[in-house]
């Protein structure tokens, strides 16, 4: 088909695009509403249509397995989105300074990126296992007393987990502050250093308040994958200590699943959607507006 012909069908564009526009608004937005449906149901093992009002939502809140959880996600949150951002912005700065082997360095920094959080949780599981990781080495190695038993601790496993996340996000983060450094106009470094500018306070009072807009997409980002976190966790702690490391995506998956409160999960599930929405939608309509 000539071009002229293919501007005369402008419904051939909408044709081909509708089948995944259906598919994304069933199997995304209509699963969305059947589960807030299901959140204000009656429903236990199976569903149950029966409308019970905010009933589930009241259960959950005063649920102490859902407390702990949304207590672990504010400090697994915390500590995942400020390292891996920190951790990043470090590397990147690191190498912006057009350091030898920088090809090679970038590619391990961003290594972890490449393997599944599946992966990960295992990986450190062995590694921080005090009978088989890093306490066993340094006994082999003759420090008898060294400990670190953080896996098995149910007041520090929490800790372990956060350590594992930013490891794996630390490189991703790294690449997207390295761009944002890249694209930069050399002009207004080169006007700094002819002022008498030093390095650091070029990256403190120039370089760093222009990536601004790239703190804000990379926020984002880290904190969607905080929030639904769960292979991670399950992977290297189960939840536990008992449920020591539960997180919101957990608890969800083991009231839904092993527990029988359908309903229950459901109303966590709405909740966390609530949660990732009230950080994306301010920051899409304030990117909306400004281009307006």
């Amino acid at each position: 088909m000539s071009a002229p012909s293919a501007l005369r069908t402008p419904w051939l564009p909408k044709l081909v695009v509708a089948p995944s526009f259906v598919l994304a608004l069933v199997f995304i937005y209509g699963f969305i509403a059947w589960n807030g449906y299901l959140s204000l149901s009656a429903s236990r093992l199976l569903p149950n249509y029966t409308f019970a009002g905010f009933e589930q939502y009241v259960n959950l809140f005063e649920s102490d397995r859902f407390r702990v959880a949304l207590k672990n996600m504010l400090v697994f949150g915390g500590l995942f989105i400020g390292g891996a951002m920190a951790l990043g912005l470090m590397l990147a700065i690191l190498l912006d300074q057009k350091i030898r082997a920088e090809g090679l360095l970038r590619t391990i920094y961003l290594y972890p990126m490449a393997i599944s959080f599946i992966v990960t949780g295992t990986a450190w599981k062995w590694m921080l296992n005090p009978g088989l990781g890093l306490e066993h080495l340094m006994h082999q190695w003759g420090f008898e007393s060294f400990s670190f038993d953080w896996l098995v601790n149910p007041e520090k496993a929490i800790y372990c987990v956060a350590i594992a996340g930013i490891w794996q996000s630390a490189g991703f983060v790294m690449a997207l502050f390295l761009a944002g450094l890249r694209g930069i106009d050399e002009s207004i470094i080169k006007a700094a250093q002819v002022d008498g500018a030093s390095q650091p306070r070029i990256y403190w009072r120039i370089l760093i308040p222009s990536l601004r807009p790239v703190f804000f997409s990379t926020l984002m980002v880290v904190s969607h994958l905080a929030i639904k976190s769960f292979d991670l966790v399950m992977a290297l702690t189960a939840g536990g200590p008992g449920y020591a490391t539960d997180l919101p995506a957990t608890f969800m998956y083991a009231m839904s699943f092993t527990r029988g409160q359908l309903g229950l999960g459901a109303a966590s599930a709405t909740v966390m959607l609530a949660t990732v929405a009230a950080i994306v939608v301010p920051y899409l309509y304030s990117e909306l507006r400004a281009k307006k």
